[in-house]
């Protein structure tokens, strides 16, 4: 008899308990139904109100590269004459590849060539090449083509500032 009793227990909390029983409250059924308690809304389209008087048309703002940049000191030699007589004096370089093979730096550089970058390759103190795709003189201007690339390039997003030490 006990049991029986206790079987009853369990089976009527597993029915309290189950949705199937449950009844609506009021409320939606499911997650994809509206709520129709809800006020409606209003929505007014722009140009249809009776006072149309003329409004300033402002520049949209630039964008503004929220990511920091990373930046990292070393001492570089260049892989290729023509690009050291080019870029001996600039201290900043954009820096969008490291690779412990100069075959490979090469590669990206061809990769990067379709793409409309001009970029060199720099041989590293810590032994990496590095595939550069500007240099600057100044800071500002170097960090402003890190945002451009970033904004015109998504995938290149981890780009960095290599500061020639």
């Amino acid at each position: 008899m006990n049991r029986i009793v206790i079987l009853l227990a369990v089976l009527a909390i597993t029915a309290s308990s189950c949705k199937i029983f449950q009844k609506s409250s009021g409320q939606a059924e499911s997650q994809y139904t509206t709520d129709t308690t809800a006020p409606t809304k209003v929505f007014t389209v722009p140009g249809s109100e009776t006072n149309t008087q003329p409004t300033a048309v402002t520049k949209p703002e630039p964008v503004v590269d929220e990511k920091p940049i990373a930046m990292r000191k070393e001492q570089v030699s260049f892989t290729n004459e023509t690009d050291q007589s080019a870029n001996e004096a600039n201290t900043f370089f954009v820096i969008l590849g490291s690779f412990s093979q100069l075959d490979n730096a090469k590669n990206y550089r061809t990769t990067l060539i379709d793409e409309g970058f001009t970029p060199i390759i720099l041989h590293s103190e810590t032994g990496y090449y590095r595939v550069c795709v500007n240099s600057y003189k100044s800071e500002t201007e170097a960090r402003g083509r890190v945002a451009q690339v970033r904004n015109a390039f998504p995938k290149y997003s981890d780009v960095w500032l290599l500061i020639k030490g």
